[in-house]
């Protein structure tokens, strides 16, 4: 029964994760869902502002904060070890599920691309963005990162372990691909407004933030010789140069 339980968990965190992640695709593109993030109707700027700020705030807080090994020594108190990783995703898409719901438009345009071509360039330039992140997700072991792999392991009662510390496929070129990926999908745009504008802003800070203060301090405490020669001889967002050979050896998730 633990076994079906431990399945099931890990399999529902990960197709709301799916779920999530097609839904913000057509969010932040502007299409194919019920709410993007400039549709329907616009309420006072201030309130609006107010509340859009909030909502990216508490994802910030949430994505970052249950990361910490502290958090995680207290959640696994709570579930077990196993669930942890799975609970984190089903937490990251409770939060994303709830700013879609409740992200208020701002849709005064600030610039917009009137050409078709370049339109269309624009939302190419985001669907790549978007195949980035998956790219990079695959390359350091996509079912670890969401969780599927550490409950099929409780699933079929084989011991877990960490895939640690490796760099393969975009991570020999660049340190944060997943994060260039987003980087490139949220500013890709044809139609710039005041709403669109403050979700890629506000979640570019916090991808300088979390990489810079968070996730690279902590690579360079578990990992100091290796994780700082590769920070010499790779760039964080992009290669250092596009001539630059791959680092063969030393991919975080």
């Amino acid at each position: 029964m633990k076994r079906v339980a431990y399945f099931a968990y890990g399999t529902g965190a990960y197709l709301f994760f799916v779920g999530c992640l097609l839904y913000s695709i057509g969010f932040v593109g502007g299409f194919g869902v019920p709410k993007t993030i400039d549709s329907g109707v616009p309420g006072p700027l201030g309130a609006a502002l107010a509340i859009n700020v909030a909502l990216l705030s508490l994802f910030a807080v949430q994505h970052s904060g249950m990361a910490r090994r502290g958090f995680k020594r207290m959640i696994t108190k709570l579930v077990p070890q196993e669930m942890e990783r799975s609970t984190y995703v089903l937490a990251t898409c409770s939060v994303l599920a709830a700013l879609f719901v409740y992200w208020e438009p701002m849709p005064t345009v600030i610039w917009e691309v009137e050409s078709v071509v370049g339109a269309v360039a624009l939302q190419a330039l985001s669907l790549l963005g978007w195949a980035i992140v998956a790219l990079a997700t695959i390359n350091i072991d996509h079912f670890d990162l969401f969780g599927m792999r550490q409950t099929w392991f409780a699933t079929i009662g084989k011991q877990y372990r960490d895939l640690g510390f490796r760099t393969p496929g975009l991570y020999k070129w660049m340190r944060h691909p997943i994060q260039t990926g987003f980087l490139i999908a949220f500013w890709a745009t044809p139609t710039m407004t005041y709403g669109h504008l403050l979700f890629a802003g506000m979640c570019t800070g916090y991808i300088f933030f979390a990489v810079k203060v968070l996730e690279e301090r902590d690579l360079l405490r578990e990992h100091p010789e290796r994780y700082q020669a590769y920070m010499d001889q790779v760039g964080g967002f992009v290669p250092k140069t596009l001539a630059a050979a791959p680092v063969e050896e030393p991919a975080h998730h």
